[in-house]
């Protein structure tokens, strides 16, 4: 049996505006939400260092982060400075770009988020001009508050 062509038609470009889409999809940029106070000067130090990174950004100026941060799940002992949310996972503070990469790569159970509680010299956004950059941790948490060591980093280089 042979089809219409306007339904044969339909299918290829049907089928064009799939493959069009695939990209994006499959392998587009990693998208981050990131949600900081009009106040802050570091925060968009963060997100220009993501995008710099080739991550995309939806960058939201907030008059409040807690209800962000509430929402996402972020416990209060690892607060620092803005709130970011990545496919499922939050982020808290100046979460380098090569420690978001390894969580989107892993997927590790239990993991909740990432966090550079406080706000260390040298992490994104906080570069000092002159300053030696801080040696730090970034922590993956779990929805229970639990947390654990994730990756260290000097300034923006993983140690």
């Amino acid at each position: 049996m042979t089809m219409p062509a306007r339904s044969t038609r339909r299918s290829f470009t049907t089928g064009l505006l799939g493959l069009a889409a695939l990209p994006t999809a499959c392998g587009g940029p990693p998208k981050v939400e990131a949600w900081w106070d009009r106040t802050c000067g570091c925060c968009g130090g963060w997100v220009e260092h993501l995008r710099a990174e080739g991550f995309e950004v939806d960058d939201k100026v907030v008059d409040a982060v807690g209800p962000h941060r509430q929402a996402l799940g972020t416990p209060p002992n690892l607060m620092s400075c803005h709130a970011g949310k990545v496919g499922s996972y939050a982020l808290e503070g100046h979460v380098p770009a090569a420690a978001i990469r390894r969580l989107l790569k892993e997927m590790p159970s239990g993991v909740a988020g990432l966090s550079v509680p406080a706000m260390p010299v040298g992490v994104p956004g906080m570069e000092v001009p002159g300053a030696e950059p801080s040696t730090y941790e970034v922590v993956a948490f779990g929805r229970d508050g639990s947390w654990r060591p994730w990756m260290r980093f000097c300034g923006l280089e993983a140690v």
